[in-house]
């Protein structure tokens, strides 16, 4: 079952609308979906900072 997405306005610049659009164009993956992969990303590197994320290793310290 697909997952219900929201809605947001983002700013990109344009150098990186145009490589979004280039990457689209050569793979046919919506920009959308890069968009959500890099917000993926982004809340992978920072999951130690979001509460309630702590690990074990981190509750050792």
């Amino acid at each position: 079952m697909p997952r219900k997405k929201l809605s947001t306005t983002i700013y990109i610049t344009p150098e990186q609308s145009e490589l979004l659009k280039q990457l689209n164009q050569k793979t046919k993956v919506p920009v959308a979906e890069y968009i959500r992969q890099g917000i993926d990303l982004v809340l992978e590197k920072y999951r130690s900072q979001l509460p309630g994320q702590s690990t074990f290793d981190e509750l050792r310290r």
